[in-house]
């Protein structure tokens, strides 16, 4: 998968070149380039951005330059995203959908937002990741990044997805390791004993216990899926 991030802040990306995302990009099961949109920028000062038209507070990103960087990128197999607080919420169905394309193109937004004639021209998705505000879509960006390519075949174990939070519209159940006990907690005494069977029990349960108590509507959508 390759996917590249269009941003005014590429410095701020370094995260995305440590731990599991960075061996997944010596391995070349993904490749991830971070492009400055301000490259794209005809003006002498590299301007990408301009009051609104209508007036009001803040600036807006402009058009042409970001044309230029997704024109620069763009294929027919790309599917095109732009961080927003008015995008669809994103969640664990969306990543893995996202998972399957070649070739993602993520536009960050930032100041007061992008002129809409971009979103409308290359038909973006618009995704969102809560309902809050942030000062721009670069930390967005990295969320869906990350969320994404942990998808990926091969970046990490598929034991590992099938088991985790929202697989089935559930929570992951409560994970331990060593010591077996620690200032007087002890591990679940079925999880010692090697009794798989019991231990799936166990687990099963205590998702369940856990996704009721944290996230009372997935739970009901569980068990009205299980009818």
């Amino acid at each position: 998968m390759k996917i590249d991030v269009l941003t005014l802040f590429p410095e701020m990306f370094s995260p995305l070149n440590a731990s599991i995302l960075k061996k997944a990009q010596e391995k070349q099961l993904i490749d991830i380039n971070i492009i400055n949109i301000r490259d794209f920028s005809k003006n002498i000062h590299k301007q990408c951005d301009d009051t609104p038209f209508g007036g009001g507070a803040g600036m807006v990103m402009m058009c042409d330059p970001i044309f230029n960087a997704i024109e620069h990128v763009k294929t027919a197999q790309s599917k095109i995203l732009c961080m927003s607080p008015r995008g669809i919420v994103f969640g664990q169905s969306i990543a893995k959908d996202l998972s399957k394309f070649d070739h993602l193109i993520i536009l960050c937004g930032h100041y007061e937002g992008i002129d809409q004639r971009v979103i409308e021209y290359f038909q973006i998705q618009e995704i969102s990741i809560g309902d809050y505000v942030l000062t721009g879509g670069e930390l967005p960006a990295m969320v869906i990044v990350d969320a994404v390519c942990r998808l990926v075949p091969n970046v990490i174990k598929n034991e590992s997805i099938e088991n985790e939070s929202f697989t089935n519209d559930l929570l992951e159940y409560d994970q331990y390791t060593r010591p077996s006990e620690y200032k007087g907690m002890k591990v679940p005494q079925v999880l010692l004993e090697g009794n798989h069977a019991k231990i799936d029990e166990f687990r099963k349960n205590n998702s369940l216990n856990a996704t009721k108590k944290n996230r009372p509507e997935l739970y009901e959508k569980y068990l009205k899926e299980k009818k």
